[in-house]
């Protein structure tokens, strides 16, 4: 019998795989056991355990990857927070869960060996990472529909088209760490969507259906709503190469994204509560008092609003946003659409990856494990149009790229109608770069902003949201006047 689950408030995966996963898959990965998340160790509490006139020293809203590093790092000097967390769980746009007996990522899920800081995070914490292996057939875009294809041409032929797409970047981002260092080139790239980009290039029809698959796979739908600087901003943080790209969506966590964010929490020993939505956040300049949906009132000396940049329309500032705060939550920065399936199917006896194109059902799908009654695959999706819980449109959209197969059961979540995460991971908008940094980063009064939609460096990603913790509580530190700056620790 045909069943399908959806998963209430799971988190987004970061980006899409590209290359590596076509690869790679992700396969030992999921031989693993399931993980058991460790016990909290920060207090979880109800509002009859707090005292009406509580003061804490910070607030920090979501418990997500930016606002446990933010706390974590308070903690250690000293300053008492308290965390709420709309969800019943923590990890915001990470979500480590099982399904059919197998671990799996509900949302982000790859990190690679030139992100310097959730690497540290691993090291800190003792957990290790895990590796894929091949696939064993390579499905493309051709001619309009998908064919197979042998790995050393996919290899050479996709090299050489990224290498395209990306010409230049070098110059555009020769420390792209400080986006703007060359912000007079950066000034006249930035307004380019990465559909501008590929009409540039003049490709044949096939040769940009392999492409057109990252661009708009990564801009949530279409290759008109990313920026090209901000995919050429990854590339560049990779090392301006396909293999150093492919690095990136080459490795997964052992236990789980949410396995190293329990670990952080646990470190952090804060206050949490969980199914908290913040409705308003009002800063009278002595201090902040914080709204939830229940009506219960919380107060700090500073805040920190870690939850995503889509999301800050839905709380109530007093003062208002800064204007580029606002313009960005109004405008988006997370992407639009984005659905990821993890599906039970019949019908394959190998292991396969497959690509679409732009307007294809399915960016991704990769073969994960053998289960009972067949096999894991996950898909990801951009197009609003597939519902991942009709389980015969989600076989019809496999089918294009593989007619045999059959779709048993699947579990899907679609992160732009989740009301915590209001779209995927961030990929900026043209012209979003140059608007909003460094302005986008700096705190109001007593309220600082922490998400991996407005990192410095790796937007979008894991790491991008630990770098903004960490700014975050720098800034709170200042505000509160505490001890030496994190940077000296």
């Amino acid at each position: 019998m045909n069943k399908d689950r959806r998963l209430p408030n799971a988190s987004a995966p970061r980006r899409l795989p590209r290359r590596t996963v076509l690869k790679a898959g992700g396969l030992t990965a999921l031989a693993v056991p399931a993980a058991t998340a460790p016990a909290f160790a920060s207090s979880l509490v109800s509002p009859r355990d707090e005292a009406p006139d509580t003061v804490y020293d910070v607030i920090v809203i979501g418990a997500g990857y930016a606002g446990v590093t933010a706390a974590r790092e308070l903690r250690a000097k000293g300053l008492r927070p308290l965390i709420l967390e709309a969800r019943d769980r923590i990890g915001g746009r990470t979500f480590t869960s099982t399904f059919l007996d197998q671990q799996i990522e509900v949302g982000a899920q790859w990190i690679g060996p030139t992100q310097p800081l959730i690497n540290a995070e691993l090291k800190r914490y003792g957990i290790g990472t895990l590796s894929g292996t091949p696939p064993t057939r390579l499905i493309m875009p051709s001619g309009g529909g998908f064919k197979e294809f042998p790995p050393d041409e996919v290899d050479a032929r996709y090299g050489d088209l990224m290498n395209r797409l990306f010409e230049g970047a070098q110059d555009l981002f020769p420390r792209p760490t400080d986006p703007l260092y060359r912000k007079d080139l950066v000034a006249a790239a930035d307004g380019l969507s990465l559909r501008d980009r590929l009409d540039r290039l003049r490709l044949s029809a096939d040769d940009e259906s392999w492409l057109s698959g990252t661009t708009a796979g990564y801009s949530g739908g279409s290759s008109a709503t990313g920026a090209y600087t901000a995919l050429a901003q990854w590339w560049s943080l990779a090392g301006y190469n396909v293999a150093g790209y492919e690095a990136v969506m080459s490795q997964r966590l052992a236990g789980g994204m949410t396995g190293l964010l329990q670990a952080m929490l646990n470190d952090a020993g804060a206050t949490l509560r969980l199914n908290s939505p913040v409705v308003s956040v009002a800063d009278d300049g002595g201090k902040v008092k914080v709204t939830v949906r229940s009506g219960q009132v919380h107060q700090a000396r500073a805040v920190v609003v870690a939850v995503p940049v889509n999301v800050w329309k839905s709380i109530s500032f007093r003062p208002g946003l800064p204007k580029v705060h606002q313009a960005a939550t109004t405008q988006g920065v997370g992407v639009p659409y984005s659905g990821k399936l993890w599906m039970q199917v019949s019908g394959l006896s190998d292991r396969v990856a497959a690509r679409g194109a732009e307007g294809s059902p399915f960016t991704t799908l990769l073969s994960q494990a053998n289960v009972t009654g067949g096999q894991l695959m996950v898909g990801f999706n951009s197009l609003p149009v597939l519902d991942g819980a009709d389980t015969g449109a989600v076989q019809d959209a496999v089918r294009k790229f593989l007619p045999d197969v059959r779709v048993l059961q699947v579990l899907a979540h679609d992160w732009g109608k989740d009301p915590y995460s209001q779209g995927g991971w961030a990929l900026r908008r043209p012209g979003q770069l140059i608007a909003q940094l460094p302005a986008i980063q700096q705190p109001q009064g007593r309220v600082s902003f922490a998400s991996g939609d407005i990192a410095t460096g790796w937007v979008g990603f894991v790491e991008g949201a630990i770098e903004s913790g960490l700014r975050a509580a720098q800034q709170v530190l200042k505000m509160t006047q505490g001890a030496r700056s994190l940077t000296a620790s």
